[in-house]
This record gives C-alpha cells, structure tokens and sequence, in this order.
C-alpha cells in the first residue's frame, strides 16, 4: 500500500499542548479523522473527514478505501501510544503503513500539574474497563494513576482503595479538565474523596501516592 495513516496525537484538549509535527500534519491532510470534537476544532474547507464514533469497523473501511487515494490522517486525543485507536489500527494495518506522531497525554499533564514524577507509577485505565483489583492493591511507596469514567469516580475509586487496603490519610489528587481555562486540579485523602458526593468527579485523572 503506497500512502500511509498518520496517527497524529493531539494532545489532552488545548491547542497549545499539541506537538508542531501533528499540528502540521492535521493542516496539510486531505482527508482528516477524529472526534467531532477534534474535527470542530482542527479541521478546515477542502478536507474530507470522518467523525470517530463508535462504529470502529467503519472507521477501518473507511481509512482503507481512502488509502487508494492518498494519506490519511487520523486525530487522537492524547498520545496515540496510550489507550487510543491506535491498537485497532495496529490489528487491521501493518506497522509499516503507520506513522505515529506522539502527544502529550492527560496523564503525563496530570503528574506534571503535581510535579510528581511518573516514571515508576503504575498507570491504569478504568475508562470503560473494570479494576483489576490485584493492579491497585496497596504497597508502602507505590504511586497509582488511573484515567476514569462516569462510573469510576472520585469518589468510587477511593472507596475500592480503602477496601484495598490503602490507608485513610493516603494522599489523593483529583484533576479534571487539564489544559482548559476550567481546570481543576484538587488534593485531597482517600477518606475525604470516598465521603465526597457534593463533589465527585468523572472522568478524569487520579492519582494516589502512597
């Protein structure tokens, strides 16, 4: 196959975390998928475009059929490397059709926001998955960060920590919204956040440092 899908990773929402090569490369496509979010906010006259939703499948057929014309570039949030459509993209096209332009990922802002150092956390998803409670159980000095959903939340999540054994004054960071004029990055301890309804929080990032 002549032409090639750029994975492009746009970063975790606001346009000044985008990295200048995905910048460039979303400019200059023919033919531009992602998120209907991304695409309002990237895409411009004279491009073709294909709005990410949930039919998958039909995102794969249509970056196939558009590969016999010319390359095409595909908008994920994030980095592409980090729970994204690159997987899928991986089982349907060979690595050598992919070029992959990393981002900077909601996780990555979040442990810069704390100035922690993230190179020995275990990061997890609970976006859409259930917790493998074996991957969050307890131990002196570990670091936990896990993306969220509407149904793991602030409060949930430091509830399932408790049951795992985490102390109660273990300290727990709440961010949501990174990049965005409304962010909100919130300290507090796994007692107080599992007691937290008023202000529970779905997806987002928190972490947990022990």
């Amino acid at each position: 196959m002549a032409h090639r899908i750029i994975v492009a990773g746009i970063g975790p929402g606001h346009p000044d975390y985008m990295v200048p090569a995905a910048r460039k490369a979303i400019a200059e496509a023919n033919v531009l998928v992602g998120g209907q979010r991304a695409l309002s906010q990237f895409a411009h006259d004279g491009q073709q475009t294909m709005a990410v939703r949930g039919d998958i499948p039909a995102v794969l057929a249509y970056l196939r059929e558009k590969l016999e014309e010319c390359d095409v570039v595909c908008m994920v949030s994030g980095d592409p490397g980090y729970y994204s459509l690159l997987d899928a993209l991986r089982r349907e096209f060979s690595p050598e059709t992919l070029t992959v332009l990393p981002g900077i990922s909601s996780m990555q802002l979040a442990f810069s926001r704390l100035a922690l150092p993230w190179h020995g956390a275990t990061l997890l998803s609970l976006h859409g998955r259930e917790p493998e409670e074996a991957t969050m159980a307890y131990q002196p000095g570990r670091i936990l960060g896990m993306l969220t959903d509407a149904k793991h939340t602030s409060r949930t999540v430091p509830q399932l920590l408790l049951r795992l054994g985490w102390p109660a004054d273990t300290p727990f960071f709440v961010c949501a919204r990174l990049s965005y004029d409304d962010e909100m990055v919130r300290h507090t301890t796994l007692s107080r956040a599992a007691g937290d309804e008023e202000t529970e929080v779905a997806n987002c990032i928190l972490v947990v440092t022990a």
